[in-house]
Protein backbone atom coordinates (compact mmCIF):
# COMPACT_ATOMS: atom_id res chain seq x y z
CA UNK A 1 0.00 0.00 0.00
CA UNK A 2 1.86 3.30 -0.94
CA UNK A 3 2.30 5.90 2.00
CA UNK A 4 -0.15 8.73 1.86
CA UNK A 5 1.05 12.04 0.09
CA UNK A 6 3.20 14.23 2.22
CA UNK A 7 2.62 17.90 2.36
CA UNK A 8 6.09 19.76 3.52
CA UNK A 9 3.70 22.85 4.31
CA UNK A 10 1.55 21.01 6.78
CA UNK A 11 3.43 19.45 9.02
CA UNK A 12 2.55 17.06 12.38
CA UNK A 13 2.35 19.12 15.90
CA UNK A 14 5.57 18.77 17.16
CA UNK A 15 4.54 20.37 20.71
CA UNK A 16 6.44 18.49 23.08
CA UNK A 17 9.31 17.56 21.06
CA UNK A 18 13.03 18.64 20.42
CA UNK A 19 15.41 18.14 17.66
CA UNK A 20 19.20 19.37 17.48
CA UNK A 21 20.36 20.30 14.18
CA UNK A 22 24.08 20.47 13.31
CA UNK A 23 25.21 23.35 10.92
CA UNK A 24 21.90 25.14 11.47
CA UNK A 25 23.44 29.10 11.76
CA UNK A 26 22.38 28.78 7.62
CA UNK A 27 21.50 26.88 4.32
CA UNK A 28 19.78 23.65 4.92
CA UNK A 29 20.67 23.37 8.48
CA UNK A 30 18.88 26.91 9.01
CA UNK A 31 15.59 26.08 7.04
CA UNK A 32 15.29 22.95 8.88
CA UNK A 33 14.96 24.28 12.03
CA UNK A 34 12.27 27.27 11.13
CA UNK A 35 10.19 24.42 9.91
CA UNK A 36 10.87 22.29 12.71
CA UNK A 37 9.81 25.28 15.10
CA UNK A 38 6.82 26.43 13.05
CA UNK A 39 5.24 23.06 13.80
CA UNK A 40 6.34 23.64 17.65
CA UNK A 41 8.96 21.75 18.43
CA UNK A 42 11.92 22.64 20.74
CA UNK A 43 15.31 23.10 18.48
CA UNK A 44 18.35 23.12 19.34
CA UNK A 45 20.20 24.89 16.69
CA UNK A 46 24.21 24.36 16.47
CA UNK A 47 27.51 25.60 14.71
CA UNK A 48 30.91 27.37 14.86
CA UNK A 49 30.07 30.44 15.65
CA UNK A 50 28.49 32.41 17.90
CA UNK A 51 27.87 35.66 16.32
CA UNK A 52 26.24 33.49 13.54
CA UNK A 53 23.91 31.46 15.64
CA UNK A 54 23.05 34.60 17.42
CA UNK A 55 21.87 36.03 14.08
CA UNK A 56 20.47 32.61 13.26
CA UNK A 57 18.81 32.89 16.39
CA UNK A 58 17.36 36.19 15.99
CA UNK A 59 15.82 35.63 12.64
CA UNK A 60 14.16 32.45 13.45
CA UNK A 61 12.51 34.30 16.47
CA UNK A 62 11.56 37.15 14.25
CA UNK A 63 10.34 35.04 11.06
CA UNK A 64 8.23 32.77 13.39
CA UNK A 65 6.85 35.37 16.17
CA UNK A 66 3.37 33.46 16.63
CA UNK A 67 4.81 30.10 16.44
CA UNK A 68 8.11 29.99 19.18
CA UNK A 69 9.25 31.89 21.85
CA UNK A 70 13.17 32.45 23.15
CA UNK A 71 12.78 29.09 25.09
CA UNK A 72 11.45 27.15 22.65
CA UNK A 73 15.18 27.93 20.52
CA UNK A 74 18.34 26.96 22.32
CA UNK A 75 22.22 27.48 20.77
CA UNK A 76 24.88 25.56 21.45
CA UNK A 77 28.41 25.63 19.92
CA UNK A 78 29.38 22.67 18.23
CA UNK A 79 32.42 21.96 15.28
CA UNK A 80 32.13 18.81 14.09
CA UNK A 81 36.10 18.81 12.95
CA UNK A 82 36.66 18.87 16.38
CA UNK A 83 36.30 15.75 18.59
CA UNK A 84 36.33 17.69 21.85
CA UNK A 85 34.11 20.21 20.90
CA UNK A 86 31.68 17.24 19.89
CA UNK A 87 32.58 15.65 23.20
CA UNK A 88 31.70 18.81 25.44
CA UNK A 89 28.28 19.62 23.05
CA UNK A 90 27.23 15.91 23.67
CA UNK A 91 27.43 16.51 27.57
CA UNK A 92 25.66 20.04 27.59
CA UNK A 93 22.86 18.10 25.32
CA UNK A 94 22.63 15.14 27.98
CA UNK A 95 22.00 17.46 30.29
CA UNK A 96 18.65 17.90 28.86
CA UNK A 97 15.30 16.25 29.54
CA UNK A 98 14.90 14.53 26.14
CA UNK A 99 16.11 14.75 22.41
CA UNK A 100 13.71 13.14 19.99
CA UNK A 101 15.79 13.93 16.76
CA UNK A 102 19.14 14.31 15.39
CA UNK A 103 19.86 15.99 12.35
CA UNK A 104 23.42 15.57 10.94
CA UNK A 105 23.68 18.43 8.64
CA UNK A 106 26.95 20.03 8.97
CA UNK A 107 29.67 20.07 6.51
CA UNK A 108 32.19 21.98 4.17
CA UNK A 109 30.67 21.40 0.84
CA UNK A 110 33.84 23.32 -0.93
CA UNK A 111 36.96 21.73 0.37
CA UNK A 112 40.14 23.72 -0.08
CA UNK A 113 41.99 23.14 -2.41
CA UNK A 114 45.22 21.62 -0.67
CA UNK A 115 44.79 18.68 1.84
CA UNK A 116 44.55 20.42 5.15
CA UNK A 117 43.79 18.49 8.75
CA UNK A 118 42.87 19.06 11.96
CA UNK A 119 43.70 19.52 15.36
CA UNK A 120 42.84 15.58 15.99
CA UNK A 121 45.17 14.65 13.14
CA UNK A 122 42.69 14.63 10.47
CA UNK A 123 42.05 15.34 7.05
CA UNK A 124 39.78 17.95 7.36
CA UNK A 125 36.48 16.85 5.02
CA UNK A 126 36.60 13.85 6.42
CA UNK A 127 36.95 14.85 9.88
CA UNK A 128 33.97 17.53 9.41
CA UNK A 129 31.92 15.78 7.46
CA UNK A 130 31.55 12.16 8.54
CA UNK A 131 33.91 11.38 11.70
CA UNK A 132 32.23 14.17 14.04
CA UNK A 133 28.64 13.22 13.56
CA UNK A 134 29.65 9.55 13.79
CA UNK A 135 31.32 10.53 17.26
CA UNK A 136 28.09 12.80 18.36
CA UNK A 137 25.68 10.54 17.30
CA UNK A 138 27.52 7.61 19.56
CA UNK A 139 27.32 10.31 22.63
CA UNK A 140 23.50 10.92 22.10
CA UNK A 141 22.18 7.26 21.47
CA UNK A 142 21.64 6.68 24.77
CA UNK A 143 19.76 10.14 25.16
CA UNK A 144 18.02 9.60 21.83
CA UNK A 145 16.83 5.62 23.18
CA UNK A 146 15.43 7.28 26.25
CA UNK A 147 13.16 9.78 24.84
CA UNK A 148 12.07 7.55 21.88
CA UNK A 149 8.15 6.94 24.29
CA UNK A 150 5.95 4.51 22.00
CA UNK A 151 7.41 5.36 18.57
CA UNK A 152 11.37 5.86 17.65
CA UNK A 153 13.69 8.30 18.26
CA UNK A 154 15.52 9.14 14.78
CA UNK A 155 19.00 9.68 13.29
CA UNK A 156 19.26 11.71 10.29
CA UNK A 157 22.31 11.78 8.00
CA UNK A 158 22.64 13.73 5.16
CA UNK A 159 24.04 12.57 1.99
CA UNK A 160 24.50 13.79 -1.54
CA UNK A 161 23.32 12.72 -5.43
CA UNK A 162 27.23 13.56 -5.70
CA UNK A 163 28.01 10.01 -4.44
CA UNK A 164 27.30 8.39 -8.26
CA UNK A 165 29.87 10.61 -9.43
CA UNK A 166 32.82 9.03 -8.23
CA UNK A 167 34.93 6.00 -7.45
CA UNK A 168 35.11 5.41 -3.98
CA UNK A 169 38.55 4.51 -2.74
CA UNK A 170 38.40 2.19 0.74
CA UNK A 171 41.91 2.33 0.67
CA UNK A 172 43.05 5.59 2.04
CA UNK A 173 40.01 7.07 3.77
CA UNK A 174 42.05 9.95 4.94
CA UNK A 175 43.65 10.61 1.37
CA UNK A 176 47.09 10.76 2.07
CA UNK A 177 47.37 10.52 -1.95
CA UNK A 178 46.11 11.76 -4.74
CA UNK A 179 43.89 14.83 -2.92
CA UNK A 180 41.23 16.30 -4.75
CA UNK A 181 38.67 18.91 -2.94
CA UNK A 182 36.12 17.03 -5.28
CA UNK A 183 37.18 13.17 -4.45
CA UNK A 184 37.60 15.04 -0.58
CA UNK A 185 34.13 15.71 -0.86
CA UNK A 186 32.25 12.89 -2.70
CA UNK A 187 34.53 10.38 -0.91
CA UNK A 188 32.94 11.96 2.33
CA UNK A 189 29.46 11.07 1.54
CA UNK A 190 29.72 8.28 0.14
CA UNK A 191 30.99 7.29 3.93
CA UNK A 192 28.44 9.51 5.66
CA UNK A 193 25.19 7.16 3.36
CA UNK A 194 27.07 3.97 3.82
CA UNK A 195 27.06 4.82 8.29
CA UNK A 196 23.71 5.73 7.96
CA UNK A 197 22.44 2.48 6.05
CA UNK A 198 25.10 0.28 8.59
CA UNK A 199 23.54 2.05 11.54
CA UNK A 200 20.30 1.13 10.90
CA UNK A 201 21.54 -2.50 10.83
CA UNK A 202 23.28 -1.96 14.13
CA UNK A 203 20.04 -0.81 15.89
CA UNK A 204 17.75 -3.12 14.43
CA UNK A 205 20.12 -6.04 15.15
CA UNK A 206 20.20 -4.53 18.99
CA UNK A 207 16.48 -3.91 19.11
CA UNK A 208 17.00 -0.10 19.86
CA UNK A 209 14.60 2.58 19.65
CA UNK A 210 16.24 5.05 17.47
CA UNK A 211 15.61 4.93 13.81
CA UNK A 212 18.60 6.05 11.16
CA UNK A 213 17.35 7.56 8.16
CA UNK A 214 19.31 9.15 4.90
CA UNK A 215 18.11 12.55 2.88
CA UNK A 216 19.79 14.39 -0.02
CA UNK A 217 18.68 18.22 -0.51
CA UNK A 218 18.98 18.08 -4.30
CA UNK A 219 20.22 21.05 -5.81
CA UNK A 220 19.64 23.98 -3.09
CA UNK A 221 21.08 27.40 -3.84
CA UNK A 222 21.36 30.73 -1.51
CA UNK A 223 20.64 32.66 -4.73
CA UNK A 224 17.48 31.11 -5.31
CA UNK A 225 16.52 31.21 -1.20
CA UNK A 226 14.84 34.12 0.81
CA UNK A 227 16.88 36.52 2.00
CA UNK A 228 17.51 36.84 5.33
CA UNK A 229 19.45 38.95 7.01
CA UNK A 230 22.62 37.26 9.01
CA UNK A 231 21.56 33.67 7.68
CA UNK A 232 21.62 34.32 3.75
CA UNK A 233 22.00 37.39 1.74
CA UNK A 234 23.43 36.40 -1.74
CA UNK A 235 24.53 39.44 -3.72
CA UNK A 236 22.77 40.84 -6.74
CA UNK A 237 24.88 38.68 -8.84
CA UNK A 238 24.56 35.53 -7.36
CA UNK A 239 20.97 36.14 -7.17
CA UNK A 240 20.98 36.95 -11.28
CA UNK A 241 23.30 33.71 -11.62
CA UNK A 242 21.34 31.42 -9.74
CA UNK A 243 17.84 32.47 -11.23
CA UNK A 244 19.42 31.32 -14.67
CA UNK A 245 19.58 28.01 -12.92
CA UNK A 246 15.57 27.67 -12.11
CA UNK A 247 14.75 24.80 -14.16
CA UNK A 248 17.08 22.28 -12.41
CA UNK A 249 17.23 24.15 -8.92
CA UNK A 250 15.45 24.66 -5.80
CA UNK A 251 15.57 27.03 -2.46
CA UNK A 252 17.38 25.49 0.76
CA UNK A 253 14.12 26.66 2.16
CA UNK A 254 12.80 23.43 -0.43
CA UNK A 255 16.13 21.67 0.40
CA UNK A 256 15.02 21.20 4.29
CA UNK A 257 11.76 19.16 2.92
CA UNK A 258 13.66 15.95 3.35
CA UNK A 259 15.24 16.02 6.55
CA UNK A 260 12.30 17.64 8.21
CA UNK A 261 10.12 14.43 6.64
CA UNK A 262 12.54 12.34 7.52
CA UNK A 263 12.64 13.72 11.42
CA UNK A 264 8.77 13.83 11.40
CA UNK A 265 7.07 11.59 9.38
CA UNK A 266 4.91 9.40 11.41
CA UNK A 267 5.71 6.69 8.83
CA UNK A 268 9.16 6.93 8.29
CA UNK A 269 11.13 3.81 8.94
CA UNK A 270 14.61 3.10 9.67
CA UNK A 271 16.64 3.01 6.48
CA UNK A 272 14.28 5.18 4.23
CA UNK A 273 16.20 7.56 2.15
CA UNK A 274 14.35 10.97 1.21
CA UNK A 275 15.36 13.13 -1.46
CA UNK A 276 13.83 15.55 -3.63
CA UNK A 277 10.92 13.88 -5.68
CA UNK A 278 12.60 15.60 -9.33
CA UNK A 279 16.17 14.43 -8.25
CA UNK A 280 17.38 17.98 -7.96
CA UNK A 281 14.27 19.83 -6.36
CA UNK A 282 10.38 19.02 -5.32
CA UNK A 283 8.90 17.84 -2.68
CA UNK A 284 10.54 14.91 -0.58
CA UNK A 285 10.20 11.35 -1.71
CA UNK A 286 12.05 8.00 -0.97
CA UNK A 287 14.92 8.26 -3.31
CA UNK A 288 17.45 5.82 -4.19
CA UNK A 289 21.12 5.36 -2.95
CA UNK A 290 23.84 4.34 -5.08
CA UNK A 291 24.49 0.54 -4.57
CA UNK A 292 27.76 0.84 -3.19
CA UNK A 293 26.41 2.76 0.00
CA UNK A 294 23.96 -0.04 0.79
CA UNK A 295 26.62 -2.17 0.64
CA UNK A 296 26.75 -3.82 4.00
CA UNK A 297 30.53 -5.22 3.57
CA UNK A 298 31.17 -1.24 3.00
CA UNK A 299 29.16 -0.03 5.75
CA UNK A 300 30.84 -2.44 8.26
CA UNK A 301 34.39 -0.83 6.82
CA UNK A 302 33.68 2.58 6.99
CA UNK A 303 32.12 2.26 11.01
CA UNK A 304 35.46 0.57 12.05
CA UNK A 305 37.44 3.23 10.26
CA UNK A 306 34.91 5.58 12.53
CA UNK A 307 35.61 3.85 15.88
CA UNK A 308 39.29 3.79 15.30
CA UNK A 309 39.55 7.27 13.90
CA UNK A 310 37.27 8.78 16.96
CA UNK A 311 37.93 6.04 19.53
CA UNK A 312 34.38 5.91 20.26
CA UNK A 313 31.41 3.25 20.17
CA UNK A 314 28.02 3.32 20.43
CA UNK A 315 26.50 2.06 23.33
CA UNK A 316 24.65 -0.86 21.42
CA UNK A 317 23.53 -4.04 23.85
CA UNK A 318 24.81 -6.92 23.29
Amino acid sequence: MPRPRWDPTSLPDLRGRTYLVTGANAGVGYFTCEQLARAGARVIMTGRSPNRLAAARAALLRRVPDAVTAATVDTLLLDTSNLGSVRAAAASVTSRDRLDGLLLNAGIVHPPRRRETTGDGHEVILATNVLGHFALAASLLTMLSRSAGPGQSRIVWTGSISTSLWRYDPADHQLAEGYTAWRAYVQSKVMVQALAFEADRRLRAADMPVASLLVHPGYSIGGRTPGIVGVNEPTKRKRFADNLQAAFTQSKEHGAWAPVRALTDPDAAGGDFFGPRFVVRGEPRAAHATRVTRSAELGARVWQVCEEATGMRWPLPG
